[in-house]
């Protein structure tokens, strides 16, 4: 999901709340599905997992500036996963992508040492 700058989340963000959420043409409450094609991996000292694919809002217009994403569970009562936040966006009649690192011990999206 995405969140407008003023939406403030961060470690103390818990679960998925709609308050401060994006809307526009394009977007749904909620954000898209992220799939993580691989389980967690580990090497002696960290744990680490990225989503399988980058994060796309495809089609959207997003005039309301935003700078937050929040990855969360849907089967587990929406609970957070991670916060990531980035400079202010806008998107008008266009794509936003949240390209993602590799995934592995020293750049995985989530690690875990």
């Amino acid at each position: 999901a995405l969140y407008t700058t003023a939406g403030s989340l961060g470690a103390a963000t818990t679960a998925y709340s709609t308050t401060n959420e994006v809307s526009g043409t394009g977007y749904t409450a909620g954000g898209v599905a992220v799939t993580f094609g691989t389980a967690p991996s580990s090497t002696s000292t960290t744990a680490f997992i990225t989503p399988s694919a980058s994060i796309v809002f495809s089609s959207v217009t997003l005039t309301t500036a935003f700078d937050a994403c929040l990855i969360y569970n849907s089967s587990q009562s929406n609970k957070a996963v991670s916060v990531h936040t980035f400079g202010s966006q806008t998107v008008t009649a266009g794509t936003f992508t949240l390209t993602m690192p590799t995934n592995d011990s020293s750049t995985g999206l989530i690690r875990l040492a």
